[in-house]
């Protein structure tokens, strides 16, 4: 994933620099070069000898100690990074990049990149809500700087509120999202694409109901790489937990299977392609009662009826689309998603193995095959989501320009 990428990672004193060694741990796996910088106030909190054990490289702290190269390292260091990644950010070290204070080994490498540089603050929250604090992040934001904004919780200090360094997935996820956008093409500008996300829930009554554990993060990706290629992209999504993915050309809140029918034929003319990821009941209660439920001594039956099967729907007005197709199973894979291929005339299919570790619902990753309408199977190795949605938009793109 970041094979080839070198990222400098800075770490300032503060008590969450503990974990930074995380991030520096993740980036590693993710086959990335990394160097750490560091603060003299980081040392207190972490000692350099596990950055340098997790980065495999020298950690550099003393802007005046004896040198491990001839080269002048922080010039060195600023040239060789592809992104600057700073965990966590103290309001101090904001404070002196915004006024362009350098003054010990990070701030003068920072001042001397041109690479990205990706700020991750943690702090108190009142020093984080303070407002020189977030005039200088403002200022560096203006300037071109990536902040990730931090979570709110209980802080060290017991405070409760914003402050909290971001969740260290959340932190690798924005740098990796940064090199997949940076390296994209734009091979699908003027595209329009619909994509179906996450669950449907069918109502049982005013306080229950039947869904299933889609948390949309495979449609989500799919979108989220869709518009950096370039595609208008409408995203029909059941409740997720997820953010909106910014840059869409229109986003549709559904519930139900049958709003999420409505809404794809509704928006199936103005689009040329429709990737159905979203997780669809196969049943709803055949029945709604519109006051709760009592429970009593004997068992409740509720009897369900079927649902639309969307996708056999949309193949039968198909006309030019390109259709897609997602197939979640636990047993006789390429048999039960071959079967759909052709019987909702998709052009394409997407299939994998829940019980595969690293694969299925709530995952940052998914293992799939994608089986095409002439039987040709693709296998592909556990990838995150984002690369599988580029896998996918691939062969959509190879069936636009060849149709």
């Amino acid at each position: 994933m970041l094979s080839n990428k070198t990222i400098v990672v800075g770490v300032t004193g503060g008590i969450a620099a503990y974990k930074a060694c995380d991030v520096v741990s993740k980036l590693k796996k993710l086959n990335a070069n990394i160097h750490v910088v560091m603060t003299e106030s980081a040392c207190e909190f972490v000692n350099p000898m596990t950055f340098q054990t997790l980065s495999n490289n020298f950690v550099i702290n003393d802007m005046f100690k004896e040198p491990k190269t001839w080269e002048v390292e922080h010039i060195e260091l600023a040239k060789k990074a592809d992104a600057f990644l700073i965990v966590p950010a103290t309001a101090n070290f904001i404070g002196k990049l915004a006024s362009g204070i350098a003054d010990d080994m990070l701030t003068t490498t920072v001042m001397a990149t041109r690479a990205q540089v990706i700020v991750a603050p943690a702090m108190n929250t009142n020093m984080y809500t303070n407002k020189i604090v977030q005039d200088n992040i403002h200022k560096l934001s203006d300037l071109g700087y990536m902040f990730i904004e931090p979570a709110s919780g209980r802080l060290a200090c017991g405070d409760i509120g914003p402050g909290k360094l971001a969740d260290v997935d959340d932190i690798i996820k924005h740098v990796v999202t940064f090199f997949e956008e940076k390296s994209t093409d734009k091979d699908l500008v003027g595209r329009k694409i619909m994509i179906s996300a996450g669950p449907t829930i069918e109502a049982i009554d005013p306080v229950r109901y039947i869904t299933n554990r889609s948390s949309g993060k495979m449609g989500y990706a799919i979108a989220k790489r869709a518009v950096a290629r370039g595609a208008q992209v409408t995203l029909v999504s059941g409740k997720t937990d997820l953010d909106i993915p910014k840059g869409l050309a229109k986003f549709i809140a559904i519930e139900s299977a049958d709003d999420l029918y409505k809404n794809l034929v509704s928006e199936f003319d103005s689009n040329e392609v429709v990737i159905q990821s979203a997780a669809v009941a196969d049943y709803k209660p055949k029945s709604y009662s519109d006051k709760k439920i009592k429970k009593k001594d004997s068992d409740l039956c509720i009897e369900l009826s079927r649902n639309k099967d969307i996708a056999h729907e949309l193949g039968k007005i198909k006309g030019d689309k390109v259709l897609v197709g997602f197939a979640a199973e636990t047993n006789d894979v390429l048999e039960n998603a071959a079967k759909k291929v052709k019987k909702k005339n998709l052009d394409f299919i997407v299939a994998n193995d829940l019980t595969k570790q690293g694969a299925g619902f709530a995952t940052e990753t998914n293992i799939v095959k994608i089986i095409d309408a002439d039987g040709r199977i693709n296998e592909y190795p556990k990838l995150l989501k984002s690369e599988v949605g580029d896998k996918i938009l691939d062969k959509v793109r190879d069936i636009l320009e060849n149709k």
